[in-house]
């Protein structure tokens, strides 16, 4: 059996974590906001919790084959990548032109950071 590349190994478990990671800092804000924020505050920590259980293996796996700035630049644009649809379909933002320049000036930083690679 064949495993994944590295690269989708670490792709994939930053992917999963940051899922958790943007219910943790913003669903509570739809499904928690008539609770105190102390409540939202324990509640996201539990969440965070399995964000963190995926995010350190992922950085120590791809630190590995990845320079600390390129894993930091994988995950911003994972985490841009997660957080549009998230705003978008679950907490019902609008679609900005915005999202495009910023994932447009993500893609020049993923350009700068692996040319050397």
């Amino acid at each position: 059996m064949t495993s994944l590349p590295l690269w989708a190994q670490t792709a994939g478990l930053l992917i999963l974590s940051n899922v958790f990671m943007t219910f943790a800092w913003y669903g509570h804000l739809k499904n928690l906001a008539s609770k105190p924020w102390w409540i939202a505050a324990l509640v996201s920590w539990g969440i965070a919790l399995f964000e963190y259980l995926l995010q350190v293996p992922a950085n120590r796996l791809g630190a590995t084959e990845f320079s600390i700035a390129q894993l930091k630049i994988m995950q911003e644009v994972i985490t841009l990548a997660v957080f549009v649809p998230f705003a978008v379909y679950y907490m019902n933002q609008p679609v900005k032109l915005d999202f495009l320049w910023a994932g447009l000036c993500l893609l020049g930083a993923v350009y700068f950071v692996f040319r050397g690679a």
